[in-house]
């Protein structure tokens, strides 16, 4: 009987031991979960806000997991290097990232603090391009002085005052690019009340003028490129008599000036006519 015994148990043993060979290894083991952003959100509601507001390429073509890839506590450090991801331009190769996006769930949030110019010009190229091709007071200040904040353009008079009061101050973009303030560029439609809020005597002139020059618009004449001079004849392609041209060769010589036309003044190392001869009173 006892023999019998001892055969039921060995069996039951063998039994057993079988089954458990048949059990997946991974029953046996502690099943990590899989975890999703919704699982993230659960926890991290604050994050989950933000970048969903103001995330950029990180609400759109990064998940949570692909930054975070642990969890505290078996993971000591989840929070990844900027670098990890952005690389290969050279505004990723400045240091201390975090100086200036603060936050990584709202990357363009940037906060720009103290005299910054070279952490900008790894973007702005073309910026820093204009300021030294052409400079001018512009060369000399940082970047943060006029943008405090990324990507605002301030408005031009909150440092210089505009030509004339009745100049809107979306106006100066017309004439003045930021970066190149001094290389004034103006469009086909430039009213000549912003000419003449720099060139008062020519536009005093001009306007007191009762020529036909009265009604031409300042840029049909210097046009394209500031201070640039027409020559006459592109208009006036009448010209007086060839003797008369012999003997005043420009235009000036008679004319004083453009603004000023009728304003006739002697030809420069001439002396104007002697008027007739009074007559005596005595006959031949």
């Amino acid at each position: 009987m006892k023999g019998l015994r001892g055969v039921w148990i060995a069996l039951f043993l063998v039994i057993a031991f079988g089954g458990l060979l048949l059990i997946p290894s991974g029953v046996l083991t502690e099943q990590k979960p899989a975890l999703s952003k919704d699982d993230c959100i659960k926890c991290h509601t604050a994050e989950s806000t933000e970048i969903m507001a103001s995330g950029g390429k990180h609400k759109d073509d990064v998940g949570c997991m692909d930054c975070h890839t642990g969890h505290r506590p078996t993971s000591k450090n989840n929070i990844p290097k900027c670098d990890s991801c952005h690389e290969g331009k050279d505004h990723y190769k400045l240091k201390d990232c975090l100086n200036c996006h603060k936050n990584p769930h709202t990357p363009f949030n940037i906060v720009l603090q103290g005299q910054l110019t070279d952490p900008c010009l790894s973007c702005h190229k073309e910026q820093i391009k204009q300021l030294k091709e052409f400079p001018s007071r512009h060369t000399a200040r940082a970047c943060s002085n006029c943008h405090d904040v990324h990507r605002k353009i301030p408005d031009c008079v909150k440092c210089h005052k505009p030509h004339n009061p009745e100049m809107p101050k979306e106006s100066c973009k017309n004439c003045h690019k930021a970066h190149m303030p001094k290389e004034v560029k103006y469009g086909p439609t430039t009213p000549n009340k912003d000419c003449g809020a720099c060139h008062k005597a020519a536009a005093t002139q001009l306007a007191a003028s009762e020529t036909k020059h009265k009604n031409v618009n300042c840029v049909d004449c210097h046009k394209d490129k500031h201070k640039a001079q027409a020559a006459c004849n592109q208009c006036h392609d009448k010209q007086h008599p060839a003797k008369m041209l012999q003997k005043f060769p420009k235009c000036s010589m008679c004319h004083n000036t453009a603004h000023d036309l009728n304003n006739f003044t002697p030809a420069q190392g001439q002396k104007p006519a002697s008027p007739p001869a009074a007559p005596t009173g005595k006959k031949k």
